[in-house]
């Protein structure tokens, strides 16, 4: 990857809907070798995919890091129990002494408090960490 990759993802991520065209002109190559990059991008799973950022028209809601603390292995049970879950929004192994790490968007806090005490009443689980998000920044 090198300095235009670097660029045309930077302005990918900053609109992903900006046309191939608008990135030639930015970035200072053809729009055929732009093409190219973007599809030589997506092949090599660089770029994973294209998403819409959606609010909430009713309110901004609330997110949360849950760290959740189990014994013996159970990752692939507990992913399967958290897709039950629309507020669930990613769920990552990680190493260190946490097991697991899920992001939550909830409506309000009262829901984010509903779903957090229905994985605490996951089998094996011995404690929940919670991180509500109060800031975050685009990249």
């Amino acid at each position: 990857m090198d300095k235009f990759d670097r660029q045309i993802i930077a302005l990918l991520r900053e609109d992903a809907r900006i046309p191939i065209s608008q990135i030639a002109r930015v970035v200072n190559l053809s729009r055929s070798a732009v093409g190219e990059r973007v599809r030589q991008l997506e092949q090599s799973g660089v770029i994973r995919g294209y998403h819409a950022q959606v609010s909430d028209p009713a309110g901004a809601g609330v997110k949360a890091y849950l760290e959740l603390f189990y014994k013996d292995s159970r990752c692939l049970e507990y992913v399967e129990r958290l897709r039950g879950f629309a507020e669930v929004r990613q769920c990552c192994g990680i190493s260190g002494e946490t097991d697991m790490l899920v992001l939550v968007e909830a409506p309000n806090m009262a829901r984010l408090s509903e779903v957090r005490a229905e994985i605490e009443r996951f089998p094996g689980i011995q404690r929940i960490k919670t991180h509500v998000v109060v800031q975050e920044w685009a990249m």
